[in-house]
Protein backbone atom coordinates (compact mmCIF):
# COMPACT_ATOMS: atom_id res chain seq x y z
CA UNK A 1 0.00 0.00 0.00
CA UNK A 2 1.24 3.25 -1.21
CA UNK A 3 2.53 5.78 1.71
CA UNK A 4 0.96 8.61 1.22
CA UNK A 5 -2.36 6.63 2.40
CA UNK A 6 -0.17 5.99 5.99
CA UNK A 7 1.02 9.88 5.77
CA UNK A 8 -2.48 11.16 5.31
CA UNK A 9 -3.62 8.86 7.88
CA UNK A 10 -1.57 9.93 10.64
CA UNK A 11 -2.57 13.98 9.56
CA UNK A 12 -5.68 13.00 9.85
CA UNK A 13 -5.31 11.47 13.57
CA UNK A 14 -2.54 14.12 14.37
CA UNK A 15 -5.20 16.66 13.75
CA UNK A 16 -8.40 14.59 15.41
CA UNK A 17 -6.28 13.38 18.44
CA UNK A 18 -3.00 15.59 19.08
CA UNK A 19 0.68 14.12 17.78
CA UNK A 20 1.36 13.12 21.46
CA UNK A 21 -1.57 10.49 21.10
CA UNK A 22 -0.45 9.73 17.35
CA UNK A 23 3.11 8.90 18.62
CA UNK A 24 1.53 7.10 22.13
CA UNK A 25 -0.24 5.17 19.38
CA UNK A 26 2.59 4.02 17.11
CA UNK A 27 5.02 3.77 20.39
CA UNK A 28 2.58 0.98 21.37
CA UNK A 29 1.53 -1.05 17.67
CA UNK A 30 4.97 -1.74 17.24
CA UNK A 31 5.02 -1.55 13.77
CA UNK A 32 7.79 -3.46 11.11
CA UNK A 33 8.29 0.19 9.99
CA UNK A 34 8.49 2.12 13.22
CA UNK A 35 5.72 4.46 11.99
CA UNK A 36 7.98 6.43 9.77
CA UNK A 37 6.33 6.87 6.24
CA UNK A 38 7.30 8.33 3.11
CA UNK A 39 4.41 9.13 0.86
CA UNK A 40 6.15 7.27 -2.38
CA UNK A 41 7.12 4.04 -0.14
CA UNK A 42 5.24 0.82 0.37
CA UNK A 43 3.76 -0.65 3.16
CA UNK A 44 2.07 -3.51 4.50
CA UNK A 45 -1.66 -3.32 4.85
CA UNK A 46 -1.77 -5.09 7.74
CA UNK A 47 0.35 -2.12 9.42
CA UNK A 48 -2.87 0.65 8.22
CA UNK A 49 -5.09 -1.86 9.84
CA UNK A 50 -3.09 -1.37 13.17
CA UNK A 51 -2.94 1.68 13.26
CA UNK A 52 -6.78 1.98 12.78
CA UNK A 53 -7.55 -0.04 15.33
CA UNK A 54 -4.90 1.86 17.84
CA UNK A 55 -6.70 5.20 17.09
CA UNK A 56 -9.94 3.55 17.79
CA UNK A 57 -9.21 2.09 21.37
CA UNK A 58 -7.32 5.83 21.79
CA UNK A 59 -10.70 7.85 20.89
CA UNK A 60 -13.31 5.02 20.97
CA UNK A 61 -14.15 5.74 18.13
CA UNK A 62 -14.84 2.48 15.87
CA UNK A 63 -12.96 0.94 13.75
CA UNK A 64 -15.23 1.21 10.70
CA UNK A 65 -16.25 4.51 11.40
CA UNK A 66 -12.66 5.71 11.36
CA UNK A 67 -12.32 4.45 8.29
CA UNK A 68 -15.02 6.07 6.80
CA UNK A 69 -14.20 9.27 8.76
CA UNK A 70 -10.55 8.94 6.90
CA UNK A 71 -12.03 8.44 3.49
CA UNK A 72 -13.53 11.11 4.02
CA UNK A 73 -10.11 13.04 4.83
CA UNK A 74 -8.38 11.54 1.46
CA UNK A 75 -11.01 13.05 -0.98
CA UNK A 76 -10.80 16.74 1.00
CA UNK A 77 -7.12 15.65 0.64
CA UNK A 78 -7.33 14.77 -3.03
CA UNK A 79 -9.34 18.17 -3.62
CA UNK A 80 -6.60 20.11 -2.25
CA UNK A 81 -3.29 18.29 -3.89
CA UNK A 82 -5.00 17.24 -7.14
CA UNK A 83 -7.44 19.43 -8.00
CA UNK A 84 -7.40 19.05 -11.51
CA UNK A 85 -9.04 15.34 -11.17
CA UNK A 86 -12.52 17.39 -10.12
CA UNK A 87 -12.16 19.44 -13.47
CA UNK A 88 -14.77 19.31 -15.62
CA UNK A 89 -16.81 16.84 -13.38
CA UNK A 90 -20.45 17.92 -13.20
CA UNK A 91 -20.99 16.04 -9.62
CA UNK A 92 -20.32 13.29 -7.58
CA UNK A 93 -21.18 10.31 -9.69
CA UNK A 94 -19.34 12.28 -12.79
CA UNK A 95 -15.95 11.65 -10.88
CA UNK A 96 -16.88 8.16 -9.57
CA UNK A 97 -17.50 7.38 -12.93
CA UNK A 98 -14.17 8.39 -13.71
CA UNK A 99 -12.03 6.38 -11.29
CA UNK A 100 -11.50 3.51 -13.36
CA UNK A 101 -10.74 5.31 -16.73
CA UNK A 102 -9.27 8.45 -15.66
CA UNK A 103 -8.33 8.32 -11.93
CA UNK A 104 -6.58 5.30 -11.55
CA UNK A 105 -4.74 6.11 -14.79
CA UNK A 106 -3.08 9.03 -13.26
CA UNK A 107 -2.50 7.47 -10.31
CA UNK A 108 -0.83 4.69 -11.71
CA UNK A 109 1.42 7.80 -13.41
CA UNK A 110 2.81 9.34 -10.66
CA UNK A 111 3.00 5.46 -8.61
CA UNK A 112 3.45 3.07 -11.55
CA UNK A 113 3.38 0.15 -8.34
CA UNK A 114 0.36 1.30 -6.87
CA UNK A 115 -1.70 -2.05 -6.12
CA UNK A 116 -5.09 -0.41 -6.44
CA UNK A 117 -8.84 -1.67 -5.64
CA UNK A 118 -10.95 -1.75 -8.93
CA UNK A 119 -14.03 0.11 -9.15
CA UNK A 120 -17.04 -0.88 -11.62
CA UNK A 121 -19.47 2.45 -12.57
CA UNK A 122 -23.11 1.52 -13.46
CA UNK A 123 -24.84 4.66 -14.02
CA UNK A 124 -28.96 4.80 -14.24
CA UNK A 125 -29.58 8.02 -15.09
CA UNK A 126 -28.37 11.50 -14.06
CA UNK A 127 -28.87 11.23 -10.52
CA UNK A 128 -28.66 6.98 -10.12
CA UNK A 129 -24.95 4.93 -10.09
CA UNK A 130 -24.09 1.25 -8.68
CA UNK A 131 -20.62 1.63 -7.82
CA UNK A 132 -18.86 -1.89 -6.85
CA UNK A 133 -15.45 -1.91 -4.85
CA UNK A 134 -13.18 -5.09 -5.13
CA UNK A 135 -9.73 -5.10 -3.15
CA UNK A 136 -7.97 -7.58 -1.43
CA UNK A 137 -8.06 -5.26 1.37
CA UNK A 138 -10.53 -4.80 3.87
CA UNK A 139 -11.52 -1.45 3.16
CA UNK A 140 -15.10 -1.17 2.11
CA UNK A 141 -15.65 1.51 4.95
CA UNK A 142 -12.89 3.68 3.65
CA UNK A 143 -14.53 3.73 0.30
CA UNK A 144 -17.49 4.39 1.87
CA UNK A 145 -16.05 7.65 3.18
CA UNK A 146 -14.38 8.41 -0.35
CA UNK A 147 -17.82 8.21 -1.49
CA UNK A 148 -19.36 10.18 1.26
CA UNK A 149 -16.30 12.76 0.65
CA UNK A 150 -17.19 13.11 -2.61
CA UNK A 151 -20.43 13.94 -2.32
CA UNK A 152 -19.66 16.94 -0.20
CA UNK A 153 -16.99 18.11 -2.04
CA UNK A 154 -19.86 18.82 -5.01
CA UNK A 155 -21.94 20.19 -2.61
CA UNK A 156 -24.38 17.93 -2.97
CA UNK A 157 -26.66 15.33 -0.72
CA UNK A 158 -26.82 11.48 -1.74
CA UNK A 159 -28.51 7.96 -0.48
CA UNK A 160 -25.89 5.48 -0.04
CA UNK A 161 -26.58 1.97 0.87
CA UNK A 162 -24.31 -0.38 0.67
CA UNK A 163 -24.15 -4.39 0.47
CA UNK A 164 -20.94 -6.50 1.61
CA UNK A 165 -20.32 -9.58 -0.71
CA UNK A 166 -16.88 -11.52 -0.04
CA UNK A 167 -15.91 -12.39 -3.91
CA UNK A 168 -12.62 -14.54 -4.67
CA UNK A 169 -10.95 -13.66 -1.16
CA UNK A 170 -11.65 -9.87 -1.97
CA UNK A 171 -13.33 -7.66 -0.01
CA UNK A 172 -16.34 -6.69 -2.14
CA UNK A 173 -18.50 -4.32 -1.59
CA UNK A 174 -21.75 -2.77 -3.92
CA UNK A 175 -22.76 0.63 -3.29
CA UNK A 176 -26.00 1.92 -4.81
CA UNK A 177 -25.90 5.73 -4.42
CA UNK A 178 -28.95 8.55 -5.11
CA UNK A 179 -27.34 12.28 -5.57
CA UNK A 180 -29.70 15.30 -5.25
CA UNK A 181 -33.28 16.44 -3.70
CA UNK A 182 -35.28 13.86 -1.55
CA UNK A 183 -31.62 11.98 -1.27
Amino acid sequence: MKGIVFVELLAMAEDAFGEASVDRVIDQAALPSGGAYTSVGNYPCEELMTLIRGFSAHSGIPGAELQRLFGDWMMQSFGRHYPGLFAGKGGSLDMLAAIEGEIHVEVRKLYPDAELPSFDAVRHGADVMDLTYRSPRPLADFCEGLIEGCVARFGQTAEITRIDRDHDGLTQAEFHIRTGPGA
